[in-house]
């Protein structure tokens, strides 16, 4: 059993250096915890932040950098791609028509990385 996922949990990229935190915009009626809960729709490059520094060689930013510097890998700035939604998220809640996103949820970018929930912003509401 997970926990809801609302605004201002984390979520971490296995190509990134660093946790980004999620923002909900699928809706803004259902809370949990105190805080609003996401849905598998929140998957966008504005709900999900940057991961720190990509070290993916899918990444165009990465593998022009570690050419540049002869093959040895040069990490640059993540801008998350997620090839969203998250899933599988927990159909039995559904919330505006979407499943709830729960912490056990994740999703892949489209850099390679899988892109997991490291905290879901709250911890009263499991799912």
């Amino acid at each position: 059993m997970g926990q809801a996922v609302v605004q201002g949990a984390q979520a971490m990229c296995s190509m990134g250096t660093s946790p980004g935190g999620v923002k909900v915009s699928s809706q803004q009626t259902v809370s949990a915890g105190g805080a609003t809960m996401a849905t598998i729709q929140d998957a966008g490059t504005l709900n999900i932040g940057p991961f720190g520094m990509c070290t993916s060689m899918t990444n165009p930013a990465v593998a022009s950098a570690t050419a540049a510097a002869q093959g040895v890998l040069q990490p640059q700035p993540c801008t998350p791609v997620p090839a969203g939604p998250w899933g599988p998220g927990k159909t039995n809640i559904i919330i505006c028509g979407n499943p709830c996103l729960d912490s056990d949820s994740q999703m892949a970018c489209s850099y390679a990385g899988s892109i997991k929930i490291v905290s879901p912003g709250q911890t009263t509401v499991n799912v």
